[in-house]
């Protein structure tokens, strides 16, 4: 269950396909924790940035931007604005949550015998996954400097988890999800 929110688009007229009285303010949001699309009812009378984070959780009384969650919704139901700014909140969540990545390559494992969960990062192949592994053997990576500064192949290993979640949401054809909720 997602608590908070980030803010891709605000639709203070509602989506332009709907017919007058049915419209009714609209947001985007990508879920803090499991990266889930959602699209979100204002409360009234409120102006929301994009990129704004907003708390959506059960506590309604918490709730002073939105409203409720009306649903889930995929990437293909996003609108242009939205899907150009999702690069941008997604290494702005993952900056928020530095720790949980730094975990992801601190502990990844094999997928399967010829699989490694870091081997579905993109940029990422075998060498350099070997490289990781031996790395992080020798102790765990403190931040993202700190792999960059261990594991000469790798460079910005935050963009490249960025990547790898825009691909997941974007691409429903993913077999394996190690970062978006399916």
């Amino acid at each position: 269950m997602e608590e908070y929110a980030y803010i891709l688009d605000y639709l203070p007229q509602g989506l332009a396909g709907e017919r007058g009285f049915r419209r009714e303010p609209l947001a985007y949001g990508l879920g803090e924790t499991e990266f889930k699309i959602l699209e979100l009812v204002p409360a009234p009378d409120i102006a929301i940035q994009i990129g704004e984070k907003v708390y959506i959780g059960k506590e309604a009384d918490l709730r002073d931007k939105v409203r409720h969650v009306k649903r889930r919704i995929g990437f293909e139901d996003l609108t242009s604005a939205a899907q150009s700014e999702l690069p941008y909140i997604i290494i702005e969540a993952i900056e928020d949550q530095a720790e949980k990545f730094i975990a992801f390559y601190n502990n990844a494992g094999a997928i399967t015998t010829r699989y490694h969960a870091l081997e579905l990062i993109p940029g990422l192949g075998k060498k350099t996954m070997l490289a990781i592994i031996a790395e992080r053997k020798k102790g765990n990576f403190k931040d993202f400097k700190d792999l960059e500064e261990r594991v000469d192949s790798i460079h910005s290993p935050d963009k490249l988890i960025a990547k790898r979640i825009e691909v997941e949401l974007s691409d429903s054809s993913q077999k394996y999800h190690i970062f978006c909720a399916r």
